[in-house]
């Protein structure tokens, strides 16, 4: 796509009612390196995590080693304490949404459990999340999880500069629907890098409503919370955890990605 050809793209969404992102949003080459340094380190937290998680150990000793880790390779846990949030991580187990806080519940066998991590790095922030199976995982559990990762997967490739941000909440709505899923609507995705959140909010479904264009430069979250029954939730008494209101299962993967000139960059 040529420069004529973008700027009449973009001229045309913004005549049906679809906002430029403000200028503070758009990193520079120093900002898209150092925010690509705390994805890395991220990743490599959760890549080992696959080695640490297993049957009998609470969440709480997640949380620990992941505290340590981080705290040893230069960074900080971004949720400690972020807006009151006790922990350095997300532990969502089965039901839970999201937003779980570690604590002594002990992972079993046939588990799945999200663990969410963001590293802030030289004060560049680094955000994604993946599932884990806890031993022998049913059938119906597995699905999930599988079908998640590839909402995920599909919101990604849905990234493309100068089109709107809704297509990425279309493309994820469209594939858990087909297996008859409900898409969390009361979470979302967020900007991020130099800050913990930033705009834009990234809905995971369809709002039929014009929101923002994609623009290189722009690093954001994709991070699909997909239900085995309905989309609904809750927020329970701690005012952090959300579970689903039918008690079934949920799942998440989360990404965070940047826009480039030609498609997107997955930088954890």
């Amino acid at each position: 796509m040529n420069k004529d050809h973008k700027n009449k793209r973009v001229q045309q969404l913004c005549e049906k009612g679809h906002s430029l992102p403000p200028k503070s949003i758009i990193k520079n080459e120093y900002q898209i390196s150092g925010i690509r340094q705390a994805c890395q380190l991220t990743k490599q937290i959760l890549n080992e995590l696959t080695t640490v998680i297993k049957a009998g150990m609470t969440t709480d000793e997640i949380n620990t080693w992941v505290h340590d880790y981080t705290i040893a390779n230069g960074a900080v846990p971004a949720p400690l304490q972020y807006r009151g949030f006790p922990k350095s991580i997300c532990t969502s187990l089965n039901h839970v949404i999201c937003h779980g806080i570690p604590d002594d519940t002990v992972l079993k066998n046939g588990d799945i459990l999200n663990v969410d991590v963001t590293c802030r790095l030289n004060g560049y922030y680094g955000d994604s999340c993946r599932m884990y199976e806890i031993g022998q995982v049913n059938n119906k559990a597995k699905q999930l999880v599988k079908v998640t990762q590839e909402c995920l997967n599909l919101g990604i490739r849905a990234v493309c500069p100068y089109a709107p941000i809704n297509d990425i909440g279309r493309a994820i709505e469209d594939h858990a629907h087909q297996h008859g899923y409900g898409v969390v609507q009361m979470f979302g995705g967020h900007g991020i890098g130099l800050a913990f959140h930033e705009e834009p909010f990234v809905h995971h479904y369809d709002t039929k409503n014009p929101e923002m264009i994609m623009m290189p430069g722009m690093t954001f979250t994709i991070e699909p919370m997909i239900n085995e029954g309905t989309y609904k939730g809750r927020i329970l008494s701690d005012e952090w955890t959300a579970v689903t209101c039918d008690r079934k299962l949920s799942a998440q993967w989360e990404h965070t990605v940047l826009v480039t000139g030609e498609g997107v960059e997955v930088l954890t």
